[in-house]
């Protein structure tokens, strides 16, 4: 498929993890680094908000950190470059190539038309997907390779989570823009 007919394909959300040191004084540096919140009681971890580019970081003693709300590539470079040097700062020593890397990439896409999702589940009838109107108004679709989450509404929006990279989530549209053309 040509990268034209993903148009629709947004990134929402890019989540992070790894480590950046071998271990962090999370009193220490939410006294130092501002927007940095540490509440023992809520979370074992001190929460690290970044306003450009709009992160949170979740950073743990063992030197642990996971970032969230991260757009692109560029901003999680951006991001995780701001954090080490506010760890630097702040004391801490990071290693000299953090150890970051995705873990998952929530993407919408509008297929453009109407899905009758009863007639999804009848025709298909498969064991990786659920669909409990009551519960959920979405259908979920488990894909095997990529190994992808995809939550179909009938308005024809879908939520893809579950992938590591971009090429993976095209992936796993293919698949299921294939499996529903059989439908549609």
């Amino acid at each position: 498929m040509a990268d034209k007919q993903y148009a629709s394909l947004k990134i929402e959300n890019i989540v992070a993890s790894g480590a950046i040191a071998d271990s962090i004084d999370l009193a220490e540096i939410s006294k130092k680094i501002e927007n940095c919140e540490l509440n023992t009681k809520r979370f074992p971890g001190a929460v690290f908000r970044i306003e450009n580019p709009k992160i949170a970081s979740l950073i743990f003693s063992s030197g642990k950190v996971v970032l969230t709300g991260i757009r692109d590539k560029q901003a999680l470079h951006d991001g995780l470059a701001l954090i080490i040097k506010s760890m630097n700062e702040a004391g801490v020593k990071t290693y000299d190539e953090p150890r970051v890397a995705i873990t998952n990439i929530v993407c919408s896409y509008d297929i453009g038309k109407y899905i009758n999702l009863n007639k999804v589940v009848i025709t298909l009838n498969l064991e990786n997907i659920e669909y409990e109107p009551e519960q959920f108004p979405g259908l979920v679709y488990r894909i095997k390779d990529p190994k992808i989450v995809a939550l179909l509404f009938s308005s024809g929006k879908i939520i893809l989570t579950g992938g590591k990279n971009l090429e993976d989530i095209k992936r796993g549209l293919d698949f299921l823009e294939q499996k529903l053309g059989s439908i549609m």
